[in-house]
């Protein structure tokens, strides 16, 4: 009798352990394989730091996380963080502006 291959589950549906990720401030290599994975990544993590209670992660841990997205990514998490809940913006501040002081020549191309 032969196994049928398991397909593997679109990024989408899979679950993400955003805690983990986290509190270990690290990435699997080769989890974000794609410019759209990334996109999908960052769009759900806006929601579940917007959803989480408050001091479920520090701001070093989710810079720590951020730091290993491509430049493109980070600056969309900003992007859907400002969409989702434009006043969280405020709590988000000194991260915000610690990242876009980077980069500082893409916002204004």
């Amino acid at each position: 009798m032969t196994a049928e291959p398991q397909q593997s589950l679109p990024f989408s549906a899979q679950a993400i352990p955003f805690g983990e990720f986290l509190a270990t401030g690290k990435l699997p290599d080769g989890y974000l394989a794609s410019e759209y994975i990334a996109q999908q990544f960052v769009e759900r993590l806006v929601h579940y730091i917007l959803s989480v209670p408050s001091g479920s992660y520090t701001m070093g841990e989710l810079s720590q996380l951020l730091e290993q997205l491509d430049p493109r990514a980070q600056v969309f998490f900003f992007k859907k963080l400002k969409e989702t809940s434009p006043d969280c913006l405020k709590d988000f501040a000194p991260l915000y502006y610690g990242f876009m002081n980077e980069f500082h020549s893409l916002l204004f191309t």
